[in-house]
């Protein structure tokens, strides 16, 4: 067996195949798609997401950190991937032997690398800071002498350009236009031929293609989300979540009027009561906040009671259920935005919330084709 308890998230990885086919046929003729499978690909899992990516045409990938990128070599996946966050120089070695590309994301820190060289020349992209103001260089003086330095160095080649999009999914496109032209005016003068220019995140992406711009960067959307109930209806097709989230009933038991249930008594019955104990807490990132939250079970929706545990949630009966039934918390039934809305966060991080203690199984054309199960394989 892969796992030992009934709790488990499953991934349709026909619908990541699906949305991004659909993706590229609507929005992204003539340009390049860079699939975003940062943070385990939103808590979906990296490396299966990538392999059905590639299936589907991708063949850019882009993650947060060194590590990300080396799990994903390790897993055969050979196409370009280009690494987001901020890379010690000293790291430099490990970035050429796993040939990644890394980013340039402050006049300081490339002035660093330059005097680092490896025998192996490293792929470089530069971030632009429009207005984030989170990485990258924001002004044109040291965007142009980067451009020079790096072209100049034998051990170092530019592939891109690129900046980050703060507001994209918003109405009022005010700050979104800044940000258009102020990334317009950085590039503008220097040579882009053969690099990759990329500004678009999922949302950004549905916008006009900037001048310049001959790549998008997509994350939510390759799962299957959006990021906003607005641009999800208007899209030409329907967007397929890949996530759904299920465990099983382990106990069951009545109680009397005026029992509290869980810690801190927050919920009391008012009559003698059905209550299910499900084995899923908030350290399988089922989240404590969780207020009048539901699950999907016999056909019919059942109210979630009380503190979600580390381990355990309890929810509430209308009839008689019996241990080991089946319950849907996240799925057909249980939007991801419902649970959202119930914990009051967004939907990237509710998915990137849900931990490892929870096996992954992935199915394609209705068949189970893998199940990660990565606590059985740490060894201290």
């Amino acid at each position: 067996m892969s796992y030992y308890r009934d709790t488990f998230i499953e991934i349709d990885l026909d619908a990541v195949f699906q949305n991004v086919v659909n993706l590229k046929r609507h929005f992204y003729d003539g340009l390049e798609v860079i699939a975003v499978v940062k943070a385990d690909s939103y808590g979906h899992g990296a490396v299966m997401v990538a392999r059905t990516l590639r299936e589907a045409g991708v063949r850019l990938f882009a993650v947060a950190t060194i590590d990300e990128a080396i799990e994903l070599r390790e897993n055969g996946i050979h196409e370009p991937i280009l690494v987001f966050g901020s890379v010690d120089v000293r790291d430099l070695p490990v970035v050429a032997e796993y040939d990644l590309t890394i980013t340039a994301y402050s006049f300081h820190w490339l002035k660093n690398a330059l005097s680092h060289p490896q025998g192996k020349p490293v792929s470089l992209q530069i971030k632009i800071d429009t207005g984030m103001n989170r990485l990258g260089i924001a002004e044109k003086t040291q965007f142009i002498d980067a451009v020079r330095l790096i072209r100049e160095s034998p051990h170092f080649h530019l592939s891109g350009v690129y900046s980050h999009l703060a507001t994209a999914e918003e109405e009022d496109e005010t700050y979104y236009r800044m940000q258009l032209d102020r990334f317009e005016t950085m590039i503008r003068g220097i040579d882009t031929n053969g690099l990759l220019i990329h500004l678009a995140n999922s949302a950004g992406s549905l916008k006009e293609t900037p001048a310049g711009v001959n790549a998008v960067r997509l994350g939510l959307f390759l799962n299957g989300i959006a990021p906003t109930a607005a641009i999800k209806d208007g899209l030409p097709f329907e967007l397929k979540p890949s996530l759904s989230l299920y465990t099983k009933i382990v106990q069951v038991k009545t109680v009397p009027p005026h029992s509290k249930v869980s810690y801190n008594g927050t919920y009391e019955t008012t009559a003698e009561t059905t209550i299910g104990t499900m084995p899923i807490g908030y350290a399988d990132g089922y989240d404590r906040r969780l207020k009048n939250g539901r699950v999907w079970l016999n056909g019919g929706y059942a109210p979630v009671v009380g503190r979600v545990c580390m381990d355990y949630a309890m929810v509430v009966f209308d009839e008689s259920v019996e241990p080991g039934t089946r319950v849907e918390l996240i799925g057909p039934h249980i939007p991801l935005e419902a649970y959202c809305g119930w914990i009051g966060t967004n939907n990237y991080h509710a998915t990137c919330a849900f931990t490892d203690r929870l096996p992954r199984v992935y199915k394609r054309h209705g068949e189970i084709v893998a199940v990660v199960n990565r606590r059985p394989q740490i060894r201290l």
